[in-house]
């Protein structure tokens, strides 16, 4: 099954994480291995990639300023996270498991950390931290924050996030974030066109490499407009006219992402700049290690079973109409 598949695939990304770095650095390793590529000559991208990891996109505070641990240090990082992530290990009755979710069973997130030991995905900033809001993005926050306390959790569909609503999931990109399952994509290459399928809730991208411009910036989508194009070996994918509720981690309209895909042989690097003057005190980067996988990507679903948003609604009617009732009726 896939999760035996998957913990193997996480004990080899480690390996293909450590010929990238030292791939990019013009180490021995990278030139050994060549890089597959299409009739026209590019870099060959075609196929489906994993890039399921336990390594969070923030470092955790407790680690300080540690970068990169050591092989004893994560080693016992990755049993402590996994750990925390198994809630069959810390609920045993039926109750708690319900109450907690889903059961280990269901997860899909990897086993060990990328190869690189690093305590986080992102790169840039040091701390290894999305960076502070600026004045106006904390203003934006709250005002967000208002509008949900005086809406309610669930007057209407509309006030659910888009990956309960089935619209956009949390991992799809841009950027291409780890998460509890489905950490896979699939990628079709034409001379012209790059299309990205992502197994959560099979959001998709067409990005055109055919030098055309972007839309007019009055035109908004929920994953942005992307365009494509080569620098030397490396895919750029420039990314923007998000839509203001569909940007990633509360960013505004402004917001522009920059990806970067680079092949080492089979395996790939994926590199993400997040630019938003008006949310963001500074730019900040990611970094994350895929693994070409010989495995199908399989439907999702999502609005086939969404019987969670349904389920929400009604509960929250039953919780006004008790609100309503006078103290002690029935």
């Amino acid at each position: 099954m896939r999760h035996t598949r998957r913990a193997l695939a996480t004990l080899i990304v480690g390996a293909l994480a450590s010929t990238l770095v030292a791939a990019q650095g013009g180490g021995a390793a990278g030139a050994k291995r060549a890089v597959p590529r299409t009739a026209d000559g590019k870099p060959d991208f075609g196929g489906s990639w994993s890039y399921a990891t336990i390594t969070p996109l923030e470092r955790p505070l407790e680690l300080g300023d540690k970068a990169v641990l050591s092989m004893e240090e994560a080693a016992a990082y990755e049993k402590q996270l996994l750990l925390a992530g198994n809630k069959d290990a810390r609920a045993s009755s039926r109750d708690a498991d319900v109450a907690s979710a889903y059961n280990d069973f269901w997860w899909d997130r990897g086993t060990s950390i990328v190869g690189t030991r690093r305590t986080s995905l992102i790169v840039d900033p040091a701390t290894g931290r999305i960076p502070a809001l600026t004045e106006e993005g904390q203003r934006r926050a709250a005002e967000r924050a208002a509008a949900r306390k005086a809406r309610g959790p669930a007057d209407g569909p509309e006030d659910r996030n888009l990956a309960e609503r089935c619209l956009v999931s949390l991992n799809a990109g841009p950027p291409i974030i780890p998460s509890a399952y489905n950490n896979n994509i699939q990628i079709f290459q034409t001379p012209g066109w790059i299309g990205i399928f992502n197994e959560m809730i099979h959001n998709y991208r067409m990005v055109p490499l055919d030098g055309r411009p972007a839309v007019g910036s009055s035109i908004k989508q929920w994953m942005g407009d992307s365009r494509g194009r080569w620098e030397g070996d490396t895919l750029v994918i420039e990314t923007a006219n998000f839509r203001g509720d569909s940007a990633y981690r509360g960013a505004s309209e402004s917001l522009r992402i920059t990806e970067r895909f680079t092949l080492v042989g089979d395996a790939m690097m994926y590199e993400f700049t997040m630019t938003d003057p008006k949310t963001w005190v500074q730019p900040w980067r990611g970094e994350l290690p895929m693994e070409r996988i010989d495995d199908k990507l399989y439907e999702y679903a999502c609005h086939e079973g969404n019987q969670a948003m349904s389920n929400m609604l009604s509960g929250a009617r039953a919780e006004e109409r008790k609100a309503a009732q006078p103290s002690g009726g029935r």
